[in-house]
């Protein structure tokens, strides 16, 4: 199988890659100077915190002001 490089810099990946890797959205690239080595990227639980904190639009200012308080308050 071969993939192809745009002039952008984007890797297209075959079909039957792809098919082997559903769901996945992002994936870990590393090298060892002669080879390209891709490898599913799990995000961690920390990465689904702060996502789901941003979608209730909750900020680093709002966590630390929390924290603060409840120092304040022991």
């Amino acid at each position: 199988m071969l993939a192809k490089l745009t002039v952008k810099n984007q890797l297209t990946l075959p079909k039957a890659v792809v098919k082997s890797f559903a769901g996945v959205e992002y994936f870990d690239v590393s090298t060892d100077g002669s080879s390209i080595t891709l490898r599913p990227f799990e995000r961690s639980r920390a990465d689904e915190v702060r996502e789901y904190l941003a979608q209730l639009g909750i900020t680093e200012q709002d966590v630390s002001d929390a924290v603060k308080w409840a120092r304040e308050t022991e």
